[in-house]
């Protein structure tokens, strides 16, 4: 079953901004702790941004720090992925992920979210 939908990927050049998108259904993941992560073919699956548990805490990996924003809309419905000053590096297709596990600190493993949308492509070109 399909309980998370992303959205807002597309075709932009190096230095241009995105808003990534990721909808639960029915608000079933209002208060999840939270992943975005990105993969690219023939490569692991890797992390990009987490919330803990009602987004107490966030954390981000180094190669998005200070570039990407990870926030939820006002009805905590939808989580979002901002990006801005996109590189060539950051192509992919980006997933959003939720845990069964309602933690408090983030989680940058793949292994431990339960949930998975089926991903959006961003493609950055130089």
């Amino acid at each position: 079953q399909v309980l998370l939908v992303e959205s807002g990927g597309g075709l932009v050049q190096t230095g241009d901004s995105l808003r990534l998108s990721c909808a639960g259904i029915g608000r079933t993941f209002s208060e999840n702790p939270m992943g975005w992560f990105r993969q690219v073919p023939g490569k692991e699956r890797e992390f990009v941004a987490a919330f803990s548990w009602k987004a107490a805490y966030i954390e981000y990996d180094d190669s998005v720090k200070g570039r990407f924003i990870m926030s939820r809309d006002d009805a905590e419905s939808t989580t979002y992925l901002t990006m801005n000053s996109l590189k060539p590096e950051d192509t992919a297709v980006y997933y959003c992920a939720a845990r069964r596990v309602f933690s408090t600190h983030p989680s940058i493993h793949p292994d431990e979210y339960d949930y998975w949308g089926q991903g959006t492509q961003v493609t950055v070109s130089s």
